[in-house]
């Protein structure tokens, strides 16, 4: 396309910011009601739990093969592709009448998750290169907004409509934005040849299925059983073979050589963490603040205030995202990454030892949201910074596999804690399985503060001037 026919990339990036808006309102849509779907289809909490666990599992594997795909064919196209996989996954599961057939559907909608990587890229081939940073961080803010807007609106819809209606409505934008990518977006001319790992993306497939399956049934089969650890140690056979399948392939799944690079594997490690404590406290919220308040400790909160008690953490990760990337540009990410983690894990730590009134618990969600938009914005910096510019799709993707990983084990952990804690017969687990699951949440973010604390101490914006003038001069004339 002749640059005079192409679209201004800032009306390119309203529409990329729809587009990701639309995928986080659905994918944050349903998390208040994983109590309702338990009840609905008489599932226990590891079971139900498999609705988020099997988009991020998806997620993990379908994102790299379609952001390759793009470098391929075409990043806009991919990006329409996803789009409507993801729309067609929606209404397969707002057409579902069973447990099987949601999660089926939420496996389907794990390719929506590939409209990150690609927009970056689209960014990154359409904009000015001193432009390219102010619109990754517009386009990584629409977590909060879109993240918001699912968790509040879940319960309003449950109330007044019923739970097809929460794949229905959530279709919607997710259409629109597709045909609006379709019909104003640019296609990127960047191509680059090679072929997807599909190998590689089977073998971390089977690795992710058998750990998260034997983690959902260790509680109903016995920890220790022959079925349990089997799936154990088929889970690392497959990652042993993936990592054989990695290392062989031209061109990988996940680069190898990026993970061990010090500066992205401390950002990674730190990036799974956060990961398994965020999506384990999602997973436990809704479930807490719902439980009667006859046995002692609940709130009997309905469907709407369980979307409520969100409200304060999308909030303030709505104002805390920019600044933390005014900080960042000042001190460094990686001391604002430690801002984040530290208050993360201080918020979910009060949560599991003081959360008897819920003014409290509203406190320590508003504090939590602070804390994680620190960590998120200086995470995706930090991606940049340690990454060339020819890197950067690959080192996205990547650091997306490890959160999305880290968020899978996350949710069915959280579950196994509570049906450990859930006596036989019981409706609701005991408070101490919500006192132990918010815990271990504060126990990884606390750990990531140990990877967190090996990164270097660059300024973010001198940094990446930095490289950015280091990579210009080395580019041929």
């Amino acid at each position: 396309m002749p640059t005079s026919a192409r679209q201004h990339h800032w009306i390119t990036l309203a529409l990329l910011t729809i587009a990701g808006i639309s995928f986080a309102v659905m994918q944050t849509l349903v998390i208040p009601a994983l109590p309702f779907f338990q009840r609905e289809f008489g599932a226990t909490q590891a079971d139900t739990t498999w609705i988020v666990t099997g988009f991020f599992l998806s997620t993990s594997v379908l994102t790299p093969l379609l952001s390759k795909l793009g470098d391929m064919h075409g990043k806009k196209r991919m990006l329409v592709i996803a789009l409507s996989v993801f729309a067609v996954g929606s209404l397969g599961a707002a057409a579902s009448h069973s447990l099987t057939g949601v999660v089926a559907f939420r496996v389907l909608q794990g390719a929506g998750a590939a409209v990150f990587p690609l927009s970056f890229g689209i960014i990154r081939d359409e904009f000015p290169r001193e432009k390219v940073g102010l619109a990754v961080g517009v386009l990584s803010s629409v977590f909060g907004v879109g993240g918001g807007i699912g968790l509040v609106s879940s319960g309003f819809i449950l109330e007044e409509l019923n739970w097809h209606w929460l794949f229905l409505l959530g279709a919607v934008p997710v259409v629109a934005a597709a045909v609006l990518v379709t019909k104003y977006v640019p296609e990127s001319p960047v191509r680059r040849g090679g072929r997807p790992d599909w190998v590689g993306a089977a073998t971390l497939s089977a690795a992710l299925v058998c750990l998260l399956l034997g983690i959902t049934k260790g509680e109903s089969w016995g920890w220790g059983s022959v079925r349990v650890d089997g799936l154990f140690v088929a889970a690392l056979a497959w990652f042993l073979a993936w990592i054989r399948v990695e290392r062989r392939v031209a061109e990988p799944l996940v680069d190898l050589r990026t993970l061990a690079r010090r500066g992205m594997a401390s950002t990674n490690a730190a990036t799974m963490l956060v990961g398994f404590s965020l999506t384990a406290f999602f997973v436990l919220m809704p479930a807490f603040v719902q439980v009667p308040a006859s046995t002692g400790y609940g709130f009997g909160a309905s469907q709407v205030q369980a979307g409520l008690y969100f409200l304060p953490s999308s909030l303030t990760m709505i104002f805390c995202g920019p600044a933390a990337g005014w900080l960042g540009g000042r001190l460094g990410n990686a001391f604002t990454l430690r801002i984040g983690l530290a208050v993360t894990c201080v918020s979910l730590l009060g949560l599991s030892l003081e959360h008897g009134a819920p003014a409290l618990v509203l406190l320590w969600m508003a504090l939590l949201g602070g804390g994680v938009a620190f960590a998120l914005a200086a995470i995706g910096t930090l991606v940049i910074e340690n990454s060339a510019a020819s890197e950067t799709g690959v080192a996205s993707g990547v650091n997306l596999i490890m959160r999305t990983i880290g968020a899978a084990i996350g949710a069915q952990v959280a579950a196994a804690v509570l049906a450990a804690h859930t006596d036989v017969g019981a409706l609701v687990p005991d408070e101490t399985g919500f006192t132990v699951a918010f815990g271990l949440g504060a126990g990884a973010t606390a750990l990531a503060l140990l990877p967190a604390a090996a990164l270097g101490r660059r300024r973010g914006r001198h940094a990446v001037a930095a490289r950015v003038g280091a990579e210009a001069a080395l580019s041929p004339a």
